[in-house]
Order: structure tokens, then C-alpha cells, then sequence
């Protein structure tokens, strides 16, 4: 236990504080990264497989990084015209309809659970 006399203790709640935003960002940042990859494993694991190369196609890129905010973006590298055709169905060019395979959604619904179990678990740890 560290002794503070009264005119230093705004600064000490102040040191405190700060410790707590950093240690919660860090786990929350570490939290939106293990989300991300659960998507994309997810989605690779349900995706529809004609050549594999849909499914290998799948990443997940880092958007936008700040001290305490990190965006991340899961989607296919070179494939990705195929995604809505795939996850909804499509018509055929002789007629008829070809089914849809949901598996980004699924994955996403994955991910949002995932993220928030790990953000309830690197709160309590602090």
C-alpha cells in the first residue's frame, strides 16, 4: 500500500485510472483480434467447396488502429463477388435457383459471442 499525502491524490487517481484504461484496452484489443480469426475460421469451415480456393481465399485485415479503438475487416481476398451469391442463392442462367449455404452469417453471430465473452473475461482479470 503506497501512503499519498491529500494534494497528491488527484494524481494518483488520476495514475490509476489511466492504468485501468490501458490494461482494458489491451484486452479488448486482444479480444476484437481472437473474434476476427474466429470468423474467418468459421467461415472457411462452412464455406461452400467447389476448388477450395473460395475457401482458402478468406482474411482478416486490420482496418483502422488507434491507442484505444481497433477495427478489423474479415472478408475474401479474391473472391469476393462470389460471397452474396453464395451466402443468399442465385439464379441460374438456364432458370431455376441455386440455394444459398449461409456461412458468414453464422460466423459473424460466432464472432459477436466470442468477443463478448472474452471482453467479460480480460475485464474480470483486472
Amino acid at each position: 500500500m503506497k501512503k499519498v499525502s491529500v494534494d497528491d491524490m488527484a494524481d494518483e487517481i488520476a495514475k490509476g485510472l489511466e492504468e485501468y484504461a490501458k490494461l482494458t484496452t489491451d484486452g479488448m484489443k486482444k479480444a476484437v483480434t481472437g473474434a476476427g480469426r474466429t470468423v474467418r475460421k468459421e467461415i472457411q469451415a462452412k464455406a461452400p467447396v467447389d476448388t477450395g480456393a473460395y475457401k482458402k481465399s478468406w482474411l482478416v485485415k486490420k482496418d483502422k488502429e488507434t491507442a484505444s479503438t481497433l477495427q478489423l475487416i474479415v472478408h475474401s481476398r479474391n473472391r469476393y463477388q462470389l460471397a452474396h451469391l453464395l451466402e443468399h442463392g442465385h439464379v441460374k442462367r438456364g432458370g431455376g435457383r441455386v440455394a444459398g449455404k449461409a456461412h458468414i452469417k453464422p460466423a459473424e453471430d460466432i464472432g459477436i459471442q466470442k468477443l463478448e465473452e472474452d471482453i467479460q473475461k480480460a475485464i474480470r482479470r483486472i
